[in-house]
């Protein structure tokens, strides 16, 4: 016998058997197959007996090197021979069974799809085809399908399709060839194309002949049925098939008496198979309308009920969920209209933009300053008929290949790519004469002391504060009641204390800049701050001694820093950075007497107190109290004047809270309160505001999340539509009923109340007995925004659980689903002595729900759905008055007080004065604070020293929901008025230009994210209207001036909070970074850049445990390039401009890691932030270049590794695992991957999904900034 010429692989002996068989059947290739027919027959035999009996055989057929396939396919297309054909087909068959799939690879790439399609055409022609050939072919092409990528294509392309439909149309009963045939199929029907051309034919009625009711045979055949059903069903194009044909009633039906006899659970994919199919249905408008008129609703609710004991079953519930979520009808929010409840007339409106879409509505009648009580003429927030609508384009689109383009293009499409925007340029903006007139504020620069006598006391000194911002201009303002905790001994039946309050002023004209030498009251006596700044360097204790900077030791720390007034307890420090007290010790310390001793232990009573008369009386029926149950100016709603005759003589105990925070003066909380100006004339006060928080000691960690939460919660929402008997409906308040929003029953309904600064809580809904819907207030002046919540709750059952649920907010996705609760202040606690807010709630869960608003309130875009944060909690107090909040409030009337505060604490070697920069469009004064140290002498040299100190220029606040940058603020603030040695050193070597609260309006009136124009400030930066955005543009004119005088600051930094991360981190801006994570093309010398921008965030990653440096970025994106940090960076010349973002939920890293984020850490990380400045001022100060070098090499760390990683230069807003369930549930959502997910029931049911992010350009939810 003659050797094979085929190619063998080194170590298989080429006289091996089944390769001379194949040498024989190569040699035998085209005429001669037709001709010696038998002999082509027995060798075919030969190698398949061989490859079926020794398995070496089919490893030396399909080895590296070997031609052995090629042959068999030469064959394959050769063959004329239907035996032949047979036994090559059972030779691939035998083949492609085994190798994982790799074979079925290797038999794509050579071609073998093509042949099989060929042999297929080839086949269907001779009539009557052979049902045995028909048999094979189908069962390869099943096999290698799906590992062709171009396999619809050709199967279209070729005439298959129509070949294995007549098939099937003619072999219904023929279970045998009907099995791979619908294998087939479902490859065919992945491709969209095919789908429809498919569904043309008539193949989704033919699949609904083959799918039937419960039964034991056939269930392989009934499951590839149903899943190439599936497969057509998500044409768009064929659901409508499906619908018009009745199929949906038919598939509920198959699906109950699946779900009824398939009681042991062994056919589980065929009732998943049929769920698909209605998932896919329902994808349009049509099939969920068909859906819910078959009572398709009440089926899945109740076959779901009966699934959930059996754990295996919850890709069934799962899925049966999304169905129902998404064919719940959409409704509109309970509310006349979904702009803010307050009105705030603006005095100039934009000529574009949301705020002008707004204005060139119909303002319904209502006036400036009033609650409005009357719906819009023009409705703007139903849901649009239009916006579930498809369109013929869209059922021709490839939905796969949209996808694909998606996951490629989302993340750097923000990205910025122009380079002349990169390049910082010092813009000059606005000609130096009129920036002449913030001189004013610079008065430090050319201050030569002369006159200034250094022996002095602090009470004569020159630089006392130039302006408080007391309630001083309350005496010009119409007044108002505003109802208080007082420390008269008022009895309950009279009224309460009459105190002049502000109401705005909506014609006032342009803002004049105050004088800064306005005379200043005599300050109250001084207390001594929460030492927050006798702090190390170094996260661990044991690398101190490599710290550059010398610290404190022990004795100094602890030893008092003044004698206080007798009878005061000196303040304990609630924040020692990095040696001190951690979240794990229970008691607070204090430096009295040189050591550390218990004040107070845990759940003590605190033994001073001052017995105040109390507007709310505990022990018996409360009268009139402080934000209580909606009592109101003006009228005897919520009042129960009439049942408190036997509480008379009812005293409320308060803490004095001097005890636990020398900051904090509730007399004097409420003299700022008088002079503070909000839109709806609020006249209470919160009693949180007014007692004031103390960070607990103990520890609150993330809340683990339940398994199947959110599935009880979605369940509980559906029967409110298949029991509408159930629900209770009640409104028990409402904002939009300005003369009484608390509306009266029996006593069997909590009470809330909102009405009072940074409230937010316009409408309650009692669902069931204990169940409340809660809508959230829009921003003035627009129509969403809804995120920030602060509202008073009263009436409550001491054990009961109650359901909160606030159902408008916005954001596609949250940190509640991630371990976050919300916050809740009990007065019965506060009076006992923990006068705190604390992380409470159960069953917490985010998911998008069955209200809408219309694509015209959605500016255009398809009407957008609202999703629900839902939490459980119980209260422990009868006769309690508790408060929750999105996170832990920060008033403005909070920011007077501390700043008057501090104030008292300056001593004669600390230089503070504190401007009013200017006036909002609320009327109230925006502060601008310098702080720096005294000059040693009246000297030159000393005063050269001191005015050529470089600046640091803070700002925080500008978006009012992110009150944890206030806190990180007053860290900074209490650290930078330390008499520690770290705070004198700092402020020797820099002066501070701060602006604490930049958007006081916003805050004041409980908004999320913008001021009273209607707009997020942090988008105006590029051309601040001095009308409309004065602190803003005053804001960026001290910048400009700066800029002009060449005394632009060192570091500008603008302190706010992330919503959807955890840690605290920055981000920065950078030309070469911006370029790397882009495609653009630059040269060398346009990547020439200082990297010192990664220092300060590289020193806080060393000195801080609560930041992350993985989670900072500098990339420059288009969507923030009106942002504070990249203008300050690019027209001022600012390199080291940032943007710190505080969690609101807490860390996953460090020491902090499990743990939610309390006052305590953000005070703390405010303190550190001054520490890393003078860490700062060393490495740039060095005068050894080299060492300089080395210094920052160290600081910038393996930067190479920093860029290539996508995820941790460019950080996209979520940065969470993905979970089991899906959060949107709409019809857009990408089902299949929700599906997978799933399917997927070992994970545990908490979601978030980088698919549900929203997109990087929407400003309204971008949160990065």
């Amino acid at each position: 016998m003659n050797k094979p010429k085929m190619a063998t692989e080194k170590g298989v002996p080429s006289n091996s058997r089944v390769l001379m068989l194949l040498g024989q059947l190569e040699r035998m290739n085209g005429e001669a197959m037709g001709r010696d027919v038998e002999t082509a027959r027995q060798v075919t035999a030969k190698i398949l007996h061989l490859i079926q009996t020794q398995e070496k055989s089919g490893k030396e057929v399909m080895s590296k090197g070997s031609t052995g396939m090629e042959v068999i396919l030469a064959s394959l297309e050769s063959s004329r021979d239907v035996q032949t054909t047979l036994n090559i087909l059972y030779i691939l068959t035998e083949l492609l069974t085994v190798g994982r799939g790799r074979r079925a690879g290797v038999f794509v790439s050579k071609g073998g799809t093509g042949v099989l399609f060929q042999i297929l055409i080839s086949a269907s022609k001779e009539l009557p085809p052979s049902e045995e050939l028909m048999l094979q072919l189908h069962s390869l092409l099943a096999k290698v399908g799906p590992k062709d990528r171009k396999f619809g294509v050709k199967a279209r392309l070729s005439g298959a399709l129509n070949v294995t439909v007549n098939l099937l149309k003619q072999n219904l009963q023929n279970t045998k060839l009907l099995l791979p045939c619908l294998q087939v199929l479902r490859v065919y029907s992945t491709n969209s194309v095919n789908a429809i051309s498919l569904g043309k034919n008539g193949v989704v009625e033919l699949m609904f002949k083959i799918v039937a009711p419960y039964s034991k045979k056939n269930t392989s055949l009934l499951k590839v049925a149903l899943d190439a059903l599936g497969a057509l069903l998500k044409s768009k194009t064929n659901a409508r098939r499906a619908v018009d044909g009745g199929h949906v009633p038919i598939l509920l039906a198959l699906y109950l008496d699946w779900h009824r006899n398939d009681t042991r659970h062994r056919h589980m994919l065929i009732r998943k198979g049929l769920l698909v199919c209605l998932r896919n249905i329902t994808n349009i408008k049509l099939g969920r309308k068909a859906f819910i008129d078959a009572d398709g609703m009440r089926v899945l609710y109740n076959s779901s009920t009966e699934c959930l004991p059996v754990r295996t079953l919850d890709p069934l519930i799962n899925t049966s969920s999304l169905i129902m979520r998404k064919c719940f009808p959409k409704n509109r929010l309970p509310l006349p209209t979904i702009k803010s409840a307050f009105h705030y007339q603006l005095p100039h409106i934009p000529a574009a933009g949301p705020v002008a879409q707004l204005y060139s509505q119909p303002p319904g009648g209502r006036k400036s300053h009033q609650l409005c009580n009357k719906p819009l003429k023009k409705v703007d927030d139903v849901v649009d008929e239009s916006d579930n609508e498809e369109t013929d384009a869209d059922t021709e689109n490839d939905t796969e290949n949209e996808e694909d383009e998606k996951d490629q293009h989302t993340a750097n499409d923000d990205i910025e790519t122009d380079l002349n925007k990169l390049h910082p340029k010092k813009i000059p903006g606005r000609p130096f004469e009129e920036l002449r007139i913030y001189e004013r504020f610079f008065v430090e620069l050319s201050e030569d002391f002369q006159g200034f006598n250094f022996d002095c006391s602090k009470s004569a000194s020159t630089t006392s504060s130039s302006s408080t911002f007391s309630s001083s201009s309350a005496s010009t303002q119409p007044s108002r009641p505003i109802i208080v905790p007082t420390a008269q001994a008022l009895s309950p039946k009279r009224d309460p204390i009459s105190i002049p309050l502000g109401g705005c002023n909506p014609t006032k004209g342009t803002h004049t800049l105050p004088s800064p030498s306005a005379p200043t009251p005599t300050p109250p006596a001084p207390l001594v701050p929460l030492e927050l700044d006798t702090i190390h360097l170094d996260k661990d204790q044991d690398k101190q001694e490599k710290a550059n900077i010398p610290s404190p030791d022990t004795h100094s720390a602890r030893s008092p820093l003044s004698r206080p007034p007798q009878g005061q307890v000196i303040a304990q420090e609630l924040v020692n950075v990095l040696e001190g007290v951690s979240l794990d010790e229970e008691v607070f310390l204090s430096a009295d007497d040189g050591g550390r001793k218990g004040v107070k232990q845990e759940g003590s009573p605190v033994n001073t107190t001052r017995h105040i008369q109390s507007p709310l009386l505990l022990g018996g029926i409360p009268a009139l109290r402080v934000g209580g149950g909606g009592s109101n100016w003006g009228s005897d709603c919520g009042s129960e004047g009439a049942e408190d005759e036997g509480a008379e003589g009812a005293v409320l105990e308060v803490p004095d809270t001097a005890l636990l925070l020398p900051l904090h003066d509730p007399d004097l909380y409420v003299e700022m309160v008088k002079g503070t100006l909000s839109v709806p004339q609020y006249a209470e006060v919160a009693y949180p505001d007014y007692f004031g928080h103390v960070a607990p000691t103990f520890r609150e960690p993330h809340l683990e999340r339940v398994y199947g939460v959110q599935r009880s919660k979605i369940f509980q929402d559906i029967e409110r539509l298949i029991h509408p008997n159930d629900i209770v409906d009640k409104v028990v308040y409402d904002l939009d009923i300005p003369s009484c929003p608390l509306i009266e029953d029996n006593g069997e309904s909590l009470k809330f109340n909102s009405q009072f600064e940074s409230g937010n809580l316009r409408k309650v809904v009692q669902v069931r007995k204990n169940e409340y819907d809660l809508v959230l207030n829009s921003d003035i002046n627009s129509n969403h925004y809804h995120q920030w919540f602060y509202f008073e709750v009263s009436g409550m059952r001491v054990g009961t659980m109650y359901r909160f649920n606030i159902i408008n907010c916005e954001k596609s996705n949250s940190q509640f689903n991630y371990g976050m609760q919300v916050l809740m202040y009990s007065v019965q606690e506060a009076i006992s002595g923990r006068p705190r807010w604390v992380r409470t709630g159960t069953d917490i869960c985010y998911y998008k729900n069955h209200f809408a608003r219309s694509s015209i309130a959605a500016g255009g875009q398809k009407g957008k759905s609202y999703y629900t944060m839902t939490f459980t909690t119980s209260f422990s107090h009868k006769d309690d008055v508790c408060y929750f909040a999105y996170h832990y409030p920060y008033t403005y009337s909070t920011l007077k007080m501390h700043l008057s505060k501090l104030e008292a604490l300056r001593t004669p070697q600390i230089y503070l004065r504190q401007d009013v920069l200017c006036e909002t469009l609320g009327g109230n004064k925006c502060p601008l604070l310098t702080i720096t140290a005294m000059p040693e002498s009246n000297s030159n040299d000393h005063i050269c020293q001191f005015r050529n100190r470089p600046l640091i220029f803070l700002s925080a606040r500008v978006h009012p929901g992110e009150t944890n940058a206030s806190w990180v603020m007053k860290g900074t603030l209490e650290f930078l008025m330390g008499t520690s040695p770290l705070a004198a050193s700092l402020r020797d070597a820099y002066i501070f230009k701060i602006v604490p609260m930049l958007n006081p309006d916003g805050v004041i009136n409980g908004n999320h994210r913008c001021s009273l124009s209607g707009e997020d400030l942090n988008r105006q930066w590029q051309s601040p209207n001095p009308e409309l955005h004065p602190t803003i543009y005053h804001t960026k004119s001290l910048l400009q001036y700066l800029a002009h005088i060449q005394r632009a600051p060192l570091v500008f930094c603008d302190y706010h909070g992330h919503s959807r991360k955890k840690n605290v981190f920055m981000y920065g801006c950078s030309v070469k970074e911006t370029v790397w994570q882009s495609n653009i093309s630059a040269t060398s010398s346009d990547l020439q850049e200082d990297l010192g921008y990664r220092a300060l965030p590289k020193i806080l990653s060393q000195i801080a445990p609560a930041f992350s440096m993985a989670s900072c970025s500098f990339v420059v994106e288009r969507s923030k390039e009106s942002t504070a940090r990249v203008v300050v960076w690019r027209e001022i010349g600012v390199q080291r401009s940032y943007t710190m973002e505080s969690t609101l939920c807490g860390c996953d890293q460090g020491k902090y890691k499990g743990l939610q984020i309390g006052t305590r850490e953000l005070e703390e990380m405010g303190a550190q932030f001054c520490v890393a400045l003078l860490r700062l001022k060393r490495l740039t100060g060095l005068r050894n270049h080299q060492h300089l070098l080395d210094l920052e090499s160290d600081i910038i760390g393996p930067q190479c590794k920093v860029v290539s990683s996508s995820t941790t230069t460019y950080v996209l807003e979520e940065d969470e695992p993905s979970f089991l369930e899906a959060i949107d549930y709409s019809a857009e959502s990408d089902d299949a991957e929700a599906e997978a997910e799933a399917d997927n029931e070992h994970r545990i049911e908490v979601h978030e999904n980088t698919d549900h992010l929203d997109p990087p350009s929407d400003s309204d939810f971008n949160h990065r900034d």
